[in-house]
């Protein structure tokens, strides 16, 4: 196979597009072959600043089984720098493959890794014994593509010959194909599958190799539907028609099934309680797994695995915050949980030969790390030591509280290291982001930064949200940031009946945490004596016209319909109607570039508020989109809002 001289990946940035001569001249990977326990970047644990958590936070990223379960790939950042390690299952023991690199997937045989670096894809194998020098031509490494597009989500062939993977260079998001030894430039397998801005799920390999799966909202724009293509042909066929895919679709073993979490065309768009479906390829049926719980997929990052007979399904269930992996028969019926860990993982994987899952795990008080269960069960076991200790981190209290109809809404209380009940703080009710996902059990250093600060905070699951049963997150359909809104002025109501409360409590929240701040302060005025909601929507029947396709689709499905369908919904969501009613000093902040919250959004609330004359301040951010892409400004960002909580909510007799 051809060899070509190899970047230094822990220097050189991975844009969508960059010169030739960017890439040549530069030093070579490094292979590391001593194996060795591999601790976090930090013998002391970092203090907890603002510019300690946006640039200096390190754990495990991606984390993959090899096919005989016992050694796992892992994407992490260590003392010497980021790269990818490889860590035996029996003993734990690291040792760094590769400087730089992330995404790594196994090939077939077990004996090489796909992984991307430097904007293209590489495959290096895991034997290597010695390093690499700058400009040399590694007999380990193999480039398997070498261009200026953008590529993501690679994934191999099963004979290990081909590599599949996502690009926007068509003008869409297509699947593209590579020789796995570089020697073709790659053709394009599927035409106009996604919009070139939408970065969700993976190719999806048959077992024979024959065909891929994916999905496509080709035949719909408002519906994410499952097709596959032939790839010697490229002969494309839509295969599902009822269901909206949330997930990566998986072939079982046999090929004769692919399996998905989805929801219904006909029903609201769950987000995180879904369905796991099973689809026949050959006739295109679709059925729904029957068992008593639903499936979570967060965000459309999390799948199904089959086990390698093809009769068990296992997928991830979020329930109370907390994330769990279950089983169930694929023909359905009981299912049952195989992990009692606690946490979030954000990332999972299971061996081909079905021995075992690794996971991506946080918790309250420890970042990334990958965990291992055997899936005979047992108890679950670290297997790296990669993550950021941080000093002072404490176990929030989980509690519940009664809301204005009388539900009870499940907190998590952070209080101050030095907490003192006869003393009094002030408080912050944080509100998550995603509407209908979650506040997680997980580590969370801006609540754990603000605790040690002297606030009390109390992060609350407001209904409408994943986790606890179909019915609670029912509860938002059609009435967006209305009864939301309310259970945040419930919580602030409950914290200033506690003896330890000032009476001062503030609110904030970043995305649908922004929306259900301003809404909060806008019908329930003497709810919060200060607010910073970030990068909310305000008017959804406006945010309609103007955002992006899986915002707009994400207020269709929750309003019913558009806004000409639909009046009198997008009537109850809808804030700017209600800004006059805000007696709080309100911060708002925005990226400029945000078209999944559209920045226009902000100038609306921004006029309302000078026009009205309102308490307020507000801050843009040039060229940063719904995710933030300068770690800087969100540490400027968070600061505000420490400055701004600091100026309404502190006074005589609080905790400093």
């Amino acid at each position: 196979m051809p060899r070509a001289p190899v970047p230094d990946m822990t220097r050189l940035p991975v844009p969508a597009r960059r010169s030739r001569a960017a890439i040549l001249g530069l030093a070579a990977l490094t292979a590391l072959a001593t194996p060795s326990r591999i601790h976090a970047r930090q013998v002391q644990p970092l203090p907890l600043t603002w510019e300690n958590i946006f640039t200096e936070s390190s754990g495990v990223r991606d984390a993959a089984l090899s096919p005989d379960g016992r050694t796992v790939a892992v994407s992490a950042s260590a003392p010497d720098g980021p790269g990818i390690f490889l860590v035996d299952v029996a003993t734990g023991a690291t040792h760094r493959l590769l400087h730089g690199g992330s995404s790594p997937v196994w090939m077939p045989d077990g004996a090489a890794l796909l992984f991307a670096a430097a904007g293209d894809l590489w495959i290096v194998a895991t034997d290597l014994e010695a390093p690499a020098t700058a400009g040399e031509m590694h007999p380990g490494v193999v480039r398997v593509t070498d261009d200026d597009f953008d590529k993501r989500a690679a994934h191999p062939s099963p004979d290990g010959l081909s590599v599949a993977f996502y690009s926007g260079r068509s003008g869409h998001q297509d699947i593209w194909l590579a020789p796995s030894d570089g020697s073709e430039p790659p053709r394009q397998v599927t035409r106009a599958s996604m919009a070139e801005d939408d970065f969700r799920f993976a190719p999806a390999w048959s077992p024979d190799g024959r065909a891929i799966a994916y999905f496509s909202n080709r035949a719909d724009y408002w519906m994410d539907d499952i097709w596959v293509v032939d790839v010697a042909t490229g002969e494309e066929r839509q295969l599902s028609h009822g269901l909206m895919a949330s997930s990566t679709p998986v072939w079982s073993p046999d090929g004769t099934s692919i399996a998905l979490i989805a929801t219904s065309k006909d029903e609201y768009w769950y987000e995180d309680l879904a369905y796991l479906y099973v689809l026949d390829p050959a006739t295109g049926s679709e059925r729904i797994v029957d068992m008593q719980v639903h499936a979570t997929d967060w965000l459309h990052n999390l799948g199904v695995f089959w086990s390698p007979d093809g009769t068990e399904l296992f997928f991830p269930y979020l329930e109370r915050a907390r994330m769990e992996l279950w089983r169930v028969p694929a023909a359905s019926g009981v299912a049952t949980r195989i992990t009692n860990m606690g946490g979030h993982f954000r990332g999972y994987h299971a061996s081909a030969d079905g021995s075992g899952f690794v996971f991506v795990r946080s918790t309250p008080i420890r970042g990334t790390e990958v965990d291992y269960v055997a899936v005979a069960g047992g108890a679950v076991r670290q297997l790296t030591d990669f993550a950021t200790r941080w000093e002072g981190l404490v176990e929030p209290q989980e509690i519940s509280y009664r809301s204005w109809d009388g539900l009870y809404i499940q907190g998590f209380l952070y209080l101050p290291p030095d907490f003192d009940p006869a003393r009094t703080y002030p408080t912050l009710v944080q509100v998550h982001g995603g509407g209908t996902n979650s506040y997680l059990h997980s580590l969370n250093t801006t609540e754990q930064y603000l605790a040690r600060k002297g606030y009390v905070v109390l992060a609350v699951n407001y209904r409408g949200g994943s986790g606890f049963g179909r019915p609670f997150q029912d509860l938002g359909v059609e009435d967006w940031a209305n009864g939301q809104a309310r259970d945040a002025a419930a919580a602030a109501d409950f914290v200033r009946g506690q003896a330890w409360s000032n009476g001062k409590v503030g609110i904030y929240g970043y995305s649908y945490g922004g929306i259900t701040s301003m809404a909060a302060i806008a019908r329930v005025p003497d709810a919060f004596d200060a607010a910073v909601p970030m990068a909310g929507i305000y008017d959804f029947a406006d945010a309609y016209t103007n955002a992006d396709r899986l915002g707009k689709i994400f207020t269709r499905t929750g309003h019913g319909g558009s806004p000409g369908e639909r009046p009198e919904v997008y009537a109850v969501s809808n804030t700017l109607a209600r800004v006059g009613n805000i007696r709080t000093p309100v911060l708002t902040m925005h990226g400029e570039a945000d078209v999944r919250a559209p920045f226009r959004q902000f100038q609306l609330v921004v006029d309302i508020l000078e026009r009205e004359g309102k308490t307020y301040e507000a801050h843009a951010y040039p060229g940063e989109p719904h995710g933030f892409r300068n770690p800087m400004n969100r540490v400027d960002m968070y600061q505000r809002l420490e400055a701004w909580f600091d100026r309404w909510l502190r006074g005589p007799g609080v905790s400093q």
